[in-house]
């Protein structure tokens, strides 16, 4: 399935292609969208929808920004310290 994004009036988000909803707060969404993440930021920010199995989540509320994160590789810390 192809990702698609559908946003109504900076208040309703439907995304296709979701696989993982990472975390959801009224403030931020973070959903992951084939191999990146995307940021939804805003207020009263509620999951409408959420059916992974069609790989849709819809959001409401007030949406002021999106944008799309790559995964970034965990480090393990003792490699982090130990360069």
């Amino acid at each position: 399935m192809e990702e698609k994004i559908t946003l109504e009036n900076r208040k309703n988000m439907i995304i296709f292609g979701a696989t993982k909803v990472i975390s959801s707060t009224t403030n931020q969404a973070v959903v992951e969208v084939g191999d990146t993440q995307l940021v939804i930021s805003g207020s009263n920010l509620e999951v409408k929808k959420l059916n992974l199995e069609d790989k849709e989540v819809c959001f409401c509320g007030k949406i002021n920004s999106f944008k799309y994160m790559t995964k970034k590789e965990k480090i393990p810390f003792l490699k982090r310290i130990f360069k």
